[in-house]
């Protein structure tokens, strides 16, 4: 397992793994992915399993939801010879997404059918929260694919219309539906490093 690289934590988990086989709290675990977590912009061209990419969409889908909606859709690529049509050439990420194993379009369902607050019928109605549901599930997926030690890296779709329109039309979404992010995902293929973002002038104590 990587030790984390930001904290004194690297140190007692050292010390720990010198001692021998014990168990390394979830917590730590999880902390250590998450401060890994790098956006990946190189591959190497070993591919993916149809079980790694379960994992990676497992951990998308697990992602928190307004109301519960789970507005979540995931198209996921491996055909580089399609790329073009469906991203367009212009696209300046194209290159980096034909060098991916995969790449992950995360959409989303911009409407939900639910019964309206004051009650009746259910109808169908403005999703307010798919762009926050739809970022919480990439996140998740970002993370992890550092914890099973691949690259990947969050590109934008939604809302430049000349980069969402393209891949909407192209993969035949429903009206209601829209590309949010695009996510090429593979084996690094270079030395990316995570950025030590901890900055504790961010942080607020019962008032700013």
């Amino acid at each position: 397992m990587r030790l984390i690289k930001f904290l004194p934590l690297a140190a007692v988990l050292a010390a720990v793994a010198a001692c021998g086989p014990k168990e390394v709290p979830k917590a730590d675990i999880v902390l250590d992915s998450i401060l890994s977590r790098k956006s990946v912009r190189t591959f190497t061209e070993q591919k993916l399993t149809a079980g790694q990419i379960e994992t990676l969409l497992k951990a998308g889908m697990a992602a928190p939801s307004g109301m519960d909606v789970r507005p979540w859709h995931f198209v996921v690529l491996q055909d580089p010879s399609k790329y073009d049509a469906v991203f367009g050439k212009g696209n300046f990420n194209l290159p980096m997404y034909k060098k991916a194993a995969a790449v992950i379009v995360v959409c989303a369902d911009t409407t939900v059918v639910r019964s309206p607050r004051g009650g009746g019928d259910p109808v169908q109605m403005a999703n307010g929260t798919w762009r926050d549901d739809a970022g919480a599930a990439t996140e998740n997926l970002l993370v992890m694919a550092e914890a099973m030690d691949l690259g990947a890296v969050w590109t934008a779709c939604y809302p430049y219309k000349d980069r969402y329109m393209p891949v909407k039309e192209a993969l035949h979404l429903p009206a209601t539906v829209v590309p949010y992010c695009v996510v090429p995902v593979g084996y690094p293929g270079g030395d990316e490093q995570p950025k030590d973002k901890w900055d504790p002038t961010r942080i607020h104590h019962e008032i700013w």
